[in-house]
């Protein structure tokens, strides 16, 4: 990677194999494209929205087993336009270090990106289900019935929803959580993104709602979302405050400890990146392909909610450690 590219990354730590090497570099040269025409980052962030979003439209087909050729292109037009939404999304960010116009507000839709392509894209899910499911059927000997249908598509919705709003959203959140605190522990306060809720209370708190209305709302959004980071984190949060009580600011932290902090989270970074949208979005686009999309959501719930408790109780381990000997 060359310096130009390396120096639009939050941190080549935090990227996996296949961002830093492959997508990092395209989104660039995207972001330069941007740059030159006066294209602000949030609204490359938008921009992904309607892509990914867009996907469901074509994720709602059942792909090869169900609807031969057309549903298999469905599908791989469905992967590609979730693809672009995602290079997208990386390029926002390089676009703004790039331009320099990060913005607060920035931040949040950044987070809430994802959540905007994958609620659609779920219930389309659900949608494909009701309309082909006999290889789910097949499989466990389920009579083909408008009962039988109607019954297994509403706990495939249930599956949907606690898989959304429970793994999806919970794990990729606290994913972004712990790349913002290794970069904290990189970088200090000014290279990292490290919102705690109670500041994020006061700007929404000193906000207008003339003239802010939806900035506001976002705001108001972005409060609910470090909340629920810094409730899954006990540890960390008792960390961060004896480190605040003890040093007052990242700078003042002493070398040795500043160090330990760095390597004990960085070697919780691979595992942390199979959470985030590149190892995810593979096995959905694999369940989609072989007609099985509903075994997605069993898997994040199941395997990735299993990873999730494994990253998490590691970070808090070595944050309690850390803690008891400061």
């Amino acid at each position: 990677m060359n310096k130009k590219i390396y120096q639009t990354l939050k941190s080549a730590e935090t990227e996996d194999w296949l961002d830093y090497h492959v997508v990092r570099p395209i989104c660039y040269y995207c972001a330069r494209g941007f740059a030159s025409l006066h294209i602000h980052p949030n609204m490359v962030t938008v921009l992904s929205m309607f892509f990914g979003a867009g996907s469901c439209v074509f994720f709602v087909h059942g792909s090869w087993y169900y609807e031969g050729v057309s549903g298999l292109m469905a599908n791989v037009i469905a992967i590609i336009l979730l693809l672009v939404a995602d290079i997208l999304d990386c390029t926002d960010g390089q676009l703004a270090r790039m331009t320099g116009q990060k913005s607060h507000l920035g931040r949040i839709l950044d987070g809430i990106a994802g959540f905007v392509w994958f609620t659609p894209i779920y219930l389309a899910l659900v949608i494909r289900f009701y309309h082909h499911h006999s290889l789910e059927f097949g499989l466990f000997g389920i009579s083909d019935t408008s009962q039988n249908v109607l019954i297994a598509t509403l706990v495939v919705f249930f599956l949907g929803l606690y898989s959304g709003v429970v793994g999806l959203a919970g794990q990729q959140r606290l994913a972004d959580y712990y790349i913002q605190v290794h970069l904290f522990f990189l970088k200090g306060e000014k290279g990292s993104e490290l919102d705690a809720s109670g500041r994020q209370q006061e700007i929404y708190d000193q906000m207008s709602w003339k003239g802010h209305l939806l900035e506001k709302a976002f705001q108001y959004s972005y409060i609910g979302y470090t909340k629920m980071q810094e409730s899954a984190t006990p540890q960390l949060q008792r960390l961060l405050k004896t480190l605040h009580e003890k040093y007052g600011n990242a700078a003042a932290i002493p070398p040795a400890i500043r160090e330990k902090l760095h390597s004990s989270s960085l070697s919780l970074m691979p595992w942390n990146g199979l959470l985030t949208f590149n190892f995810r979005s593979f096995w959905l686009f694999l369940f989609c392909l072989i007609d099985v999309p509903v075994c997605n959501f069993l898997f994040e719930i199941i395997a990735m909610g299993l990873l999730t408790l494994y990253v998490n109780r590691r970070h808090e381990a070595f944050c309690r450690r850390i803690a008891d000997q400061l």
